[in-house]
């Protein structure tokens, strides 16, 4: 079936869909809402049988969508309307939620029903609602998007007018945009009421209010179960710092606040940064504490922000690491090495790579444009996840095994190949590329990308700058095998492959294979050849800007259009794809 993708942009939603139809051998083409003489063009060229739109913030052409059949893929459940769905289910406790899919019509979500499907939601630990849109909305909206384009090619089908679907406890109602009016708190508040506020608006837009004097919209808050009400700090002071977050306390307690972006009223716009890098030497005099070793990110029995931890099961010790947004700063990568040599010393036999929502993106893209030099922080940024990668590949007494369960771009999947064998969850979708941030590339690309897919592909990867999704990337051999489930499936199921790995019989051999190809490639070149090579061609990225790097990355993190060339060519590759 020939269909256009009508989307806002061509975020991990998009890209999951976009993946699965052409995986099941739909003609597929992109367009991005840039206006609608642009959504009108594309549907000349394409002439699609189908316009689907999994994420869309526009409304869609009124000729369009009455010449040719289009759906929207709503985040709500049937009843739902309005730009804010997620945040509104998040804010006021909603146990169960869904997606939907229903006919453009002149009414937003408003339109006849094609299908939908329904999730529990976590009310007593409230989601992100990043976490949320990028988990369960997305496999619910990639599974509703096939079973659409199944409807779609059956003449019989016809959608159910919104008025026929009697209510369910997961039906939803008109809302309005939810504002800053209605997302506001009082850090007298408690503590659950604050989380649950700040967990509606992340990643975007933020909740605004005043941290340390300052004007901010904050992100990333977590609860901290060892602080209880502590009357001598009033509420709304930050009392301590922990791996860039701040402590604030509430009326009840106190929660970590990971992110903050300074609002200001100058020309440039601000990012979003770790809170003690935002609020800078407004925090500087307060006291300062680290992640130590064992533990996991989010272990409710440590008080504390922990994006790093290591836990020892039986023979396998496990590296997990949780970057908000997967993006991974100078500081935060040093972090992850000290924790992978360290965890390369222990007595273990297999050692496992565990990353978070994201799995990881690669240098904080967020952290560099905020520098007052840009270019050297770029420059530390990138040897510091050299020295991640290297502490991956230079791990010869253990075999390692990275879970990639979840999506990981650029970077993030390079760290990721350094492993000896790489599961990824069904859902995954991987962008192993760096060119359309104006980027060579590092993380020994070069050396483990080749290795795994051949230099022939490993050229198209990272000149098409397109998503693969995991069964692809399978096929390819970018990753080893592909394990269905929930996140929780996906992480029971990988550790105990890596147990068995551990205990099997087959792991000497594996491991004396693995040091003997691993003395064999450094005889035949030296890992600091390879990071040598790129690191002279990323210099010249990051200083000359050959290719537009500081542009592209200011447009990125600030949510604009870059008008550049290399920009350019990008978008216009999306509408000019082929099938797979």
């Amino acid at each position: 079936m020939r269909i256009l993708l009508l989307c806002s942009a061509f975020n991990g939603l998009s890209q999951r869909v976009w993946t699965e139809l052409r995986r099941d051998g739909h003609h597929v083409v992109v367009q991005t809402a840039d206006s609608d003489d642009a959504v009108r063009a594309a549907v000349a060229r394409a002439r699609p049988e189908l316009v689907l739109c999994p994420f869309l913030k526009e409304r869609v052409p009124e000729d369009v969508w009455r010449r040719h059949p289009t759906v929207i893929i709503h985040p709500g459940p049937i009843g739902d309307r309005g730009p804010s769905s997620l945040d509104w289910a998040i804010a006021e406790g909603a146990d169960r939620w869904g997606v939907t899919a229903l006919s453009a019509i002149d009414e937003m979500d408003g339109g006849p029903v094609w299908g939908t499907r329904t999730f529990a939601v976590d009310t007593a630990d409230p989601p992100r609602k990043s976490s949320l849109y990028g988990g369960a909305v997305t496999d619910a909206a990639a599974a509703l998007a096939r079973e659409v384009v199944e409807k779609a090619a059956d003449p019989a089908f016809t959608p159910l007018p919104l008025a026929d679907h009697a209510p369910g406890a997961a039906r939803g109602r008109l809302r309005p945009l939810m504002t800053q009016v209605e997302r506001a708190f009082s850090w007298e508040d408690p503590t659950a009421d604050v989380l649950r506020r700040i967990r509606a608006a992340d990643g975007f837009p933020g909740v605004r209010t005043t941290l340390a004097g300052l004007d901010v919209s904050v992100y990333d808050a977590h609860p901290d179960p060892h602080y209880g009400a502590a009357p001598r700090v009033r509420p709304g002071e930050i009392s301590l710092c922990q791996n860039g977050a701040v402590l604030v306390h509430t009326g009840d307690g106190a929660l970590w606040v990971g992110h903050v972006r300074v609002r200001g009223g100058g020309s440039t716009p601000s990012v979003k940064l770790p809170a003690t890098t935002a609020l800078g030497a407004r925090v500087a005099h307060l006291p300062r504490r680290h992640e130590p070793f064992p533990g996991r990110p989010g272990q409710s029995s440590w008080s504390g922000y922990r994006e790093i931890g290591y836990d020892r099961v039986g023979p396998v010790g496990v590296v997990s690491f949780d970057f908000h947004n997967g993006a991974m700063s100078t500081a935060q990568c040093e972090r992850l090495t000290a924790a992978l040599r360290y965890a390369a010393g222990q007595d273990t036999a297999v050692l496992l790579l565990q990353g978070g929502d994201s799995f990881s993106n690669g240098v904080h893209l967020n952290a560099i444009e905020a520098s007052p030099r840009p270019g050297p922080e770029a420059w530390r940024n990138i040897n510091a996840v050299d020295d991640a990668c290297a502490a991956v590949l230079d791990c010869t007494r253990q075999l390692v095994v990275a879970a990639v369960g979840g999506n990981a771009g650029a970077g993030g999947v390079m760290f990721a190949l350094g492993a000896d064998i790489v599961l990824a969850r069904e859902s995954v979708v991987l962008n192993p590329h760096y060119k359309s941030m104006g980027l060579f590339g590092s993380e020994y690309w070069t050396y483990t990308l080749p290795r795994r897919v051949g230099s022939a592909t490993a050229t198209r990867l990272t000149e098409q700058c397109l998503p693969i999704g995991t069964a692809e990337a399978a096929e390819i051999g970018l990753v080893d095998e592909v394990l269905p489930g929930t996140r929780a499936e996906f992480e029971a199921a990988v550790l105990h492959r890596a147990v068995e790995l551990a205990c099997g019989a087959d792991r000497v051999r594996l491991l004396a294979d693995k040091v003997h190809r691993r003395e064999s490639d450094e005889r035949h070149r030296p890992l600091a050849a390879y990071r040598h090579h790129e690191l002279a061609a990323m210099s010249l990225d990051i200083f000359e800007n050959r290719n537009g790097f500081d542009e592209l990355r200011h447009a990125f993190v600030t949510k604009q259009p870059s008008g550049r060339p290399a920009a350019a060519a990008r978008a216009h590759l999306l509408p000019a794809l082929v099938p797979a």
